[in-house]
């Protein structure tokens, strides 16, 4: 008879090695389905990537005419030059926008600067140029800058590697303007958005149906998205009372009399009351220049801080919001189409 104790071992052995062996082998089996579903997931999701960058690409090329001529008002020299409207861009979008940029962002960019022309031309009366369509102060039209200032200011460099992407988005818009019921728009833009756009008749008053708010989820990657403006109390007070002799605050109180009221849909203040005035945010950013009209106020011992999101006016066009779009894969004209409601591209020459 064998004995017991061996006996009785080897079914320890077993009760323990059996579970052992079960769980590992279920382990395994988890693992390798695991591992075959993220394969899956990462093919269905390249495939995905693949079939966007397939998509069919429309062309608004339909036109092919020589370029127009256009009056410009050079601000700096004080005379008014005749230029091609073509090469007056290469200028403009050199000022306007980083070459370094996607190419579909600058494209957007052209196409914008070249309907402002347009729009500028249909409409003589409201361009404030005696004889001139457009003007190189950007300030009051478009920023320009002449091959030979880029060449001064940029250097040979720079010239080299980003001024023919700078005519490339220009070339491969020609004649395309930005159009609602046919009609080319007024195409406004800015720098960096806070999150959304604004509509246009909450900041200018004017309302456009094509300058509604809409989302702009990539404007984070701006380097001026967010920026902070530090001001005295004593400073706050006479500034506002420069710009508004009767106005009533004093340091005591300050925090109690000032007070956003309301904000706009883009999220901009609209109106704020402090002491016994009742401002615009428009107001409040052109006394203390800030980057935009979206702030907040806090007051920290003897100081008054504004915390400020976005820069520029907020209507239209973010520049850095068509920069996320394009890095995301969209095109130029998905770009307009989505900042400058119910509009279509046009070619005209």
């Amino acid at each position: 008879m064998k004995n017991p104790l061996v006996i009785l071992a080897g079914l320890v052995f077993l009760c323990i090695s059996i579970p052992v062996i079960l769980s590992t082998a279920f382990y395994k089996d988890s693992e390798i389905s695991s591992i075959n579903e993220d394969i899956k997931i990462d093919v269905e999701t390249k495939k995905d990537k693949q079939e966007q960058k397939e998509k069919e690409v429309i062309s608004y090329e339909t036109v092919d005419k020589e370029a127009p001529k256009i009056k410009v008002y050079n601000h700096n020299k004080g005379i008014i030059e005749s230029m091609d409207i073509e090469t007056y861009l290469y200028g403009v979008l050199s000022g306007e926008m980083s070459a370094k940029f996607n190419i579909e962002a600058l494209k957007a960019q052209a196409i914008a600067a070249r309907t402002f022309v347009i729009n500028k031309k249909e409409n003589t009366a409201s361009s404030g140029h005696k004889n001139a369509v457009v003007c190189t102060n950007y300030k009051h039209c478009q920023e320009y800058k002449s091959y030979e200032e880029l060449k001064s200011t940029n250097g040979t460099q720079w010239m080299e590697e980003y001024y023919p992407k700078i005519k490339k988005a220009v070339d491969e818009t020609k004649g395309q303007i930005i159009v609602y019921e046919d009609k080319p728009i007024l195409p406004l833009y800015f720098s960096t958005s806070s999150g959304k756009t604004e509509n246009s008749e909450e900041v200018f008053s004017t309302q456009y149906p094509y300058l509604k708010s809409v989302d702009s989820p990539y404007d984070g990657q701006s380097p001026k998205y967010t920026s902070k403006v530090v001001i005295s109390k004593f400073d706050f007070i006479n500034n506002m009372k420069k710009s508004y002799p009767n106005i009533s605050i004093n340091s005591n109180n300050l925090k109690d009399d000032v007070k956003i009221l309301n904000r706009n849909e883009g999220g901009s203040v609209d109106k704020i009351k402090i002491g016994n005035k009742e401002l615009t945010g428009v107001n409040i950013r052109s006394i203390f220049t800030l980057n935009s009209a979206n702030f907040e106020i806090e007051f920290k011992d003897d100081n008054v801080i504004f915390n400020v999101k976005g820069y520029g006016h907020g209507v239209g066009m973010s520049q850095w919001g068509a920069e996320g779009m394009a890095e995301e894969g969209f095109l130029y004209y998905e770009i307009l189409r989505y900042y400058y409601t119910g509009t279509e591209i046009k070619d005209l020459y």
